[in-house]
């Protein structure tokens, strides 16, 4: 009984002391004696230390016990991007929440697939691949299990989540495009890769990063900086609060916002122009060379690629024969136009082709 083995020692300890006061008193006269007495008081309080040490590592386990009921998680606070405008200061791109669900493989023990599976909604197989890409990262670490999962589906799926151990959630942000154009301009945000990692070790596995666009070209404008928080965790998988108050947090910081010369109505009033019509449109401001609105046709919503569905609407815009993924403004080569005639009228009246009163009908 726990309760009684401090009174047991006491107990033991008050029986020590009286053999040492038997043994001082039949041995203070003689000058051996004492030594012998001050040397078997010393081995006596070895011996009562080794009992109390072995007491507590072996026999009493309250203290494991509370150091295994108690686990420290290390969360990474994602920063959410900055937001873009147009000349006017209408909103082009906000943040809307969202969240991963995260996996520590090390901690993942007697868990019940098929009541996972059905919680999260995948089937068994992308379970299994899913454990296995977070066992290669690493199993001790945690990484992303399932991600971009929206809000609404979040606030079902935490109700049941702390009951299996290893899996908890992490807050994200997604991007949300106010207006269903400009997609070439905005470009699109994506999960980092293993060759970005390596050539910025800014990021880290399950990072988003700018793939396109704006959204890539201003990525250290926008992207901010992580910050951390260190929490509690019980034995049943729930956070009990921070850690030491919070003195090893550190604060995330948001990302820049960003102001472009593009004029909204213009854009948009260009894009209506070029639906069903393959070209682009760049309009500039001739006094400050700023870009007013640029225009690709054909062209997608940018919320095609945000969120889970990313990869699957990625792959059909990528395969769609009219290739709406062409930047025509940019990536497509066409002959010089009006702006190269004079070169060539230059040469033909060098050369005595022409004369300055000829003339080519347009009809």
């Amino acid at each position: 009984n726990k309760a009684t083995n401090p009174t047991q020692l006491i107990v033991f300890t008050y029986i020590c002391i009286s053999i040492i006061q038997r043994l001082f008193r039949m041995y203070l006269k003689d000058y051996s004696g004492r030594k012998y007495v001050i040397i078997g008081m010393f081995i006596l309080m070895g011996i009562l230390f080794l009992l109390r040490l072995f007491y507590l590592q072996i026999i009493d386990n309250s203290y494991k016990l509370s150091a295994d009921n108690i686990v420290l998680r290390n969360i990474r606070e994602y920063p959410p991007r900055g937001c873009v405008y147009d000349r006017n200061n209408n909103l082009l791109i906000y943040n809307e929440a969202a969240y991963d669900i995260m996996v520590i493989p090390r901690q993942v023990k007697k868990l019940d697939t098929l009541a996972f599976c059905r919680l999260v909604g995948i089937d068994t197989a992308v379970f299994i691949a899913q454990l296995k890409k977070a066992k290669r990262y690493s199993y001790y670490k945690p990484s992303v299990f399932l991600k971009q999962v929206s809000k609404q589906d979040m606030g079902k799926i935490e109700e049941m989540l702390f009951m299996f151990d290893g899996f908890y959630s992490q807050t994200r942000t997604l991007r949300h495009y106010t207006h269903p154009i400009a997609g070439h301009l905005f470009g699109n945000i994506g999960e980092v890769s293993p060759s970005d990692m390596e050539h910025d070790l800014f990021y880290k596995a399950g990072d988003y990063i700018g793939k396109s666009g704006i959204e890539r070209y201003y990525e250290k404008f926008l992207r901010g900086h992580s910050g951390l928080t260190v929490v509690e965790v019980d034995v049943h998988n729930r956070v009990k609060g921070s850690y030491m108050e919070g003195k090893f947090d550190t604060l995330a910081v948001p990302g820049k916002d960003l102001v472009l010369t593009i004029d909204l109505n213009l854009q948009e009033y260009g894009e209506q122009l070029m639906q069903n019509k393959k070209g682009s449109v760049v309009a500039i401001d001739p006094k400050t060379g700023e870009i007013l609105a640029l225009i690709s046709s054909p062209a997608y919503d940018p919320n095609l690629l945000v969120g889970r569905e990313r990869t699957k609407n990625y792959n059909l815009l990528l395969n769609d024969s009219i290739m709406p993924l062409m930047n025509r403004a940019t990536m497509g080569t066409y002959p010089p136009g009006s702006t190269f005639k004079m070169v060539n009228a230059l040469a033909a009246l060098q050369e005595n082709a022409i004369t300055q009163n000829t003339y080519f009908s347009c009809q």
